[in-house]
């Protein structure tokens, strides 16, 4: 027998999960076209340098190269690559899809080799001969903006990219009324966000239609078909994106790179398919990287812990040129300085910096997670500064519930929250006056144990078409089929988040019928004709919003052609279960079939109704949305190896009513294994001469299964305002939540050592370290 309970927040099994498992899905890198061609990318081994010729006769001379292609043959044919981000006063370079006369990082690309044989086009590389004049480098962010610092690019005389300037409220009355002022510095490294698939492109052109086929590794097959006529003078009408399986994005595949638009180039060039995929080398030196911010910051407090104001100065590390998104970013911070408080006053100056490294960009969380870091790791400073309790300070400068929306010296209004809530049902979790009991007894026995508390407010959903650089809104579309199957169709492009299943369990509740007949269509422009893509936490958010909106039309449009079958009119009529009825007029009940089958063959139509049951919308949020949450973790510390072992995690998160509660523990989970590794392993590092020393899995650990502890999750329910489902957004919030959780459990454990700052990553042997300087004769 059915389930009778709704679709609508039963936790379901994935259903695109069982061609997954498989092995059976279709990835860029599965795509098979007669005909195709390989294309392998030399990048330059030099973080800066004059390129003073390009000598590829021996590499053309290889029997099975087909074409081998620098700067000079492709630039002056094919646009920049774009940057979306608008930032008043910004200097961007101009970059182009090869180098052209200088290199400016390691990765750089300076020519691609096209062979049948993706090995022949790899030695082809190998044999190209270029003559670099090597040139001063700078990779340290605080030393590019030193006066003699050597120039990322010369010709914008600076390498300041950008100052941006955030504020609100009185900062200046705010630090004159204070009895204290706390200053910190914190640090985030950048990172490299390594997803399992790295990049590929397939690009296949017809030239008797002048059309182009791209596939790609993409979390935004729109943004990359409305972005790339520009680059390669294909027009939008002529042009299809694929986003096919996508594995992993968090971020780093939210963009428009150049390998898409020299793959469409050459397709066109040699009329036939190219295929490029990416190593790993060349994803760690030349996809997008995250976070690279540090940050001073000065708290105006009383002395029973008031929070008067914050003023921040932040210096972001955007590499060496912009990608999409490289300017906003850090911009992002600001936004939600004050995170979940009350803090009257604020201001953040944000100045973007060039170095010679590879750009950084949106990585999952995209400048929340600096925000949210550095918020709570100021509060537990402010907590041990004036001696108060870090949970009540932090309860204290909660808005109350019934004071949302709550505009914040930020410039942004939270749509809605119940902070105390989440934090409560966290130490219920936690079993909190126990474990503190337990660093009790640990401290006794000598031993390093730690807890660690974090609570926040992250901006989601992306969002209000005012604030997004390419329209914020989102697109679906719902079609009930003749034979009364379902197919819904969404601008929403997922990549491991489960919209397939989430959106059909939305779509079987309200057309009342099962969720096996229907299917969830995505990420094909021809297909999906429009999406703004996903990113951001947005898609139940956005995407989920247009779909219902859609759901609605064609219910009123059924509703018509069942009142004309009933001989009543539409107000009259009834749906439930997948049935329709007209109380008081008939006894009869109408299944979706008759109904389809009624506005498909429309021998009989209501007058002035089409044919059809189908229904589109874009949906244009009001605001973004704001979830939150209640993130407590214990740790033990190893006085002898400087280990830490997670004792114990515990993530109440509140992303407003669940779809899906199997979705969303999957996302917390996957968010906090993305913490553990900023915490406590991850860092991408470049040598003095701008050399990656971090290319690969042997020098860039991420957490593995033994690190991620068993989690115990809750949540609590506070619907959004801003959006018909309620929803909030949750692909983002373990990581924005967990980071400063697990730091400050770490610095906890350390205190009684008098260790209270360390450095993100807080490795193995920085912690070591660490307490062999604070206690030398027991290490």
């Amino acid at each position: 027998m059915a389930d009778p309970t709704p679709y609508v927040g039963r936790a379901l099994k994935r259903v695109e999960d069982p061609r997954l498992v498989k092995g059976i899905g279709t990835y860029t890198d599965d795509v098979r076209l007669p005909g195709m061609l390989h294309a392998a990318i030399l990048r330059s081994p030099h973080a800066h340098a004059r390129v003073k010729g390009v000598d590829a006769a021996a590499a053309k001379a290889i029997p099975g190269v087909v074409a081998v292609f620098t700067g000079a043959d492709v630039n002056d044919a094919c646009g920049l690559v774009p940057c979306a981000a608008e930032i008043p006063g910004l200097k961007a370079p101009a970059h182009t899809l090869l180098a052209g006369d200088r290199v400016y990082f390691v990765g750089h690309a300076v020519a691609v080799a096209v062979s049948a044989d993706p090995y022949i086009a790899r030695d082809a590389i190998d044999a190209i001969d270029v003559d670099y004049e090597p040139l001063p480098v700078v990779t340290d962010p605080e030393e590019a903006l030193k006066s003699g610092s050597p120039l990322t690019h010369p010709d914008l005389g600076s390498n300041v990219a950008f100052t941006h300037t955030i504020s609100g409220g009185d900062i200046d009355d705010a630090f004159r009324r204070a009895d204290r002022v706390i200053k910190h510095r914190l640090y985030h490294q950048r990172l490299t966000p390594m997803p399992i698939e790295p990049r590929a492109v397939v690009a296949s052109y017809h030239p008797g239609e002048g059309t182009l086929t791209l596939w790609s590794a993409t979390q935004v097959p729109h943004l990359l078909r409305t972005l790339l006529p520009a680059m390669i003078g294909v027009p939008e009408n002529k042009l299809r994106v694929i986003a096919p399986e996508v594995g992993g994005g968090f971020g780093a595949k939210l963009n428009v790179y150049c390998e898409e638009a020299l793959c469409a180039h050459l397709a066109m060039q040699l009329h036939a398919p190219v295929k490029w995929v990416e190593s790993r080398r060349e994803n760690a030196a030349a996809t997008i990287h995250g976070r690279d911010q540090i940050g001073d910051y000065e708290i105006a407090v009383k002395n029973d812990g008031t929070i008067l104001g914050i003023k921040a100065h932040t210096i972001a590390d955007l590499g060496s040129y912009c990608q999409l998104l490289t300017p906003a970013i850090p911009t992002l911070t600001g936004l939600v300085l004050t995170g979940c408080y009350r803090i009257p006053a604020v201001k953040i100056d944000v100045t973007g910096v060039y170095t010679h490294k590879m750009s950084t960009d949106a990585y999952r969380g995209a400048g929340r997670p600096e925000a949210t870091y550095l918020i709570e790791r100021l509060m537990d400073v402010i907590a041990r500064e004036v001696g108060v309790d870090r949970l009540e300070l932090r309860l204290k400068h909660f808005p109350l519930p019934h004071e949302f929306p709550f505009p914040t010296a930020c410039g942004v209004t939270y749509d809605s929250g119940n902070y105390q809530e989440s934090l409560v049902k966290a130490k219920q979790l936690a079993n909190w006056d126990q474990l503190m009991k337990q660093r009790a007894a640990a401290r006794a026995a000598g031993r390093l144990f730690g807890i660690g508390v974090s609570t926040y407010v992250e901006i989601c959903g992306m969002g209000p078409s005012a604030a997004m650089p390419a329209g914020g809104w989102e697109w679906g579309c719902v079609r009930m089929e003749m034979s009364g199957k379902v197919t819904v169709i969404t601008g929403i492009s997922p990549h491991g988040q489960g919209q397939e299943t989430a959106f059909a369990q939305i779509a079987a509740d309200r057309l009342g019928v099962p969720i096996e007949d229907v299917v969830v269509l995505h990420g094909d422009t021809q297909v999906a004709h429009y999406g703004r893509d996903t990113y951001g936490s947005r898609g139940m958010v956005v995407g989920g919003s247009a779909i219902v909106m859609s759901i609605d039309k064609v219910l009123a449009k059924a509703k018509t052609f069942a009142a004309h079958l009933f001989e009543t009119t539409a107000d009259h009529v009834e749906c439930a279960n997948g049935k329709f009825t007209a109380p008081g007029v008939s006894n009869r009940e109408i299944a979706w079939p008759e109904i389809a089958v009624a506005a498909y063959v429309a021998k009989s139509l209501p007058p002035g109704v089409e044919p059809g049951l189908e229904a589109s919308s874009f949906f244009e949020p009001g605001n973004f949305t704001y979830p939150f949450g209640a993130h407590i973790c214990a740790v033990d510390v190893d006085r002898e190896t400087g280990q830490v072992a997670i004792n114990k995690y515990v993530a109440v998160d509140d992303c407003g009513p669940q779809i899906n509660p199997l979705l969303v523990e999957g996302q917390v989970q996957g968010g906090i294994a993305h913490s553990l590794g900023q915490v406590l392993f991850e860092q991408t590092i470049y040598d003095e001469n701008g050399q990656l020393l971090t290319g690969e899995f042997m020098d860039y650990p991420i957490a593995r299964a033994s690190a991620i502890p068993e989690y115990v999750l809750g949540s609590t329910v506070t619907p959004s305002p801003a959006n018909p489902l309620g929803v909030k957004g949750v692909g983002e919030a373990g990581t924005i939540g967990a980071t400063p959780a697990i730091a400050n459990a770490v610095l906890d454990a350390l205190e009684p050592l008098g260790i209270t700052h360390l450095d993100l990553p807080m490795t193995p042997e920085r912690i070591w370290q660490a307490i062999k300087t604070k206690t030398p004769a027991a290490v």
